[in-house]
């Protein structure tokens, strides 16, 4: 078995993988993304474990946890195994750790984080690394990730 069908595995069972399809009741923040161009789109839903109230993600302090993320949406297998490997990553994660998640995985798809440390922080998420070749993808392979930083 090749690399890419390795790669090609893990992005499909991602995909297919309903664990953080699922919307949080009471979620503190709800972040909407669409791609116009395929029209895939993506809500990516986050528990915090405070009881401070932000307008924005952006205002939420770095030290504070996610408890619980997940993802709603329709989309081709490249968007919905990025969201759920956004989801299964951020999940116990402080908010600083998301910002440096979600920066890595733009990186990586950009080609600029080519360093295998940085990347190993991603786990499967790195199976989407390939898809920087592909131009018309890349929006999709980003989506939930652009959706968490607006």
């Amino acid at each position: 078995m090749s690399i890419n069908s390795v790669y090609t595995q893990i992005i499909t069972d991602a995909a297919r993988d309903k664990t953080n399809r699922r919307e949080i009741p009471g979620a503190q923040f709800t972040l909407s993304g669409v791609n116009p161009s395929c029209g895939d789109e993506i809500a990516v839903q986050l528990e915090l474990d405070t009881q401070e109230s932000y307008a924005s993600l952006a205002e939420v302090p770095d030290d504070v946890v996610i408890t619980d993320c997940s993802y709603l949406g329709q989309g081709c297998a490249i968007s919905q195994a990025s969201a759920a490997f956004l989801a299964e990553l951020l999940t116990g994660k402080t908010v600083g750790q998301a910002r440096e998640l979600r920066d890595t995985f733009l990186g990586m798809i950009k080609g600029s984080v080519t360093d295998e440390e940085a990347l190993d922080k991603l786990e499967d998420a790195q199976a989407l690394a390939g898809v920087a070749k592909m131009p018309a993808r890349v929006k999709c392979a980003t989506l939930a990730w652009h959706t968490l930083s607006e």
